[in-house]
């Protein structure tokens, strides 16, 4: 297992193996016209995270992270995709579908708690404890720190096995239907929050 970071871009968008990835974002905060992409990590699932980091001013060419996250054959997993997929397609100019989330898996499953946070639900899922001590820092640094770079790996690191899990509990409960609509209209719920609906619920009676 080991943590790659690179520069502006993948080193080839044959690093990684065929089929489903794990896909998170670091950003400068939670606005994401205001608030700039700072890295992307993403991980296949056989043990390697490789975290993509943006420098200030970055076009965000990225021509083989594109490619990745643009491959419909691609399914990619997310832990609350709302955020990362607006990030992406805002400054990398692409929406990475087809989506799992499994933060809104977590909800529709685990309705014996109110702890849908990725903390939580790698601790019951795997019986791994991951660390959130970095979630809160500047990923707009000219160096990140080991801490950075562990928590930013740990954030795509477990995406897999609990993705495998709550598949099967989708199923035991039937919801995997419902799961499915809601995961495919994440674009549209991400579209809507970077052109101001963020905070207004458009199917409201209000």
């Amino acid at each position: 297992m080991a943590v790659y970071l690179h520069e502006e871009d993948l080193p080839s968008a044959d690093l990684l193996a065929p089929g489903i990835v794990a896909v998170d974002t670091e950003t400068m905060g939670l606005i994401t016209p205001r608030d700039r992409l700072c890295v992307v990590q993403i991980s296949d699932g056989q043990g390697d995270e490789h975290l993509v980091r943006f420098k200030v001013g970055s076009d965000y060419a990225a021509p083989n992270l594109r490619a990745v996250l643009a491959d419909p054959s691609r399914l990619k997993l997310y832990h609350f995709a709302r955020f990362d997929l607006a990030a992406i397609h805002h400054y990398l100019g692409v929406m990475a579908t087809p989506v799992f989330c499994t933060k809104i898996a977590s909800k529709l499953v685990r309705t014996y708690t109110d702890r849908h946070g990725l903390k939580d639900l790698v601790r019951e899922l795997l019986g791994k404890d991951i660390s959130k001590q970095q979630q809160s820092s500047d990923w707009g640094g000219a160096v990140l720190s080991d801490a950075q770079l562990e928590y930013a790996a740990s954030d795509v690191r477990y995406l897999h096995g609990a993705h495998s899990i709550l598949v099967e509990r989708l199923a035991r409960e039937k919801r995997s239907e419902m799961a499915q609509a809601c995961f495919d209209f994440l674009p549209t719920r991400a579209l809507l929050d970077i052109a101001g609906w963020a905070e207004r619920d458009i199917f409201s009676h209000e």
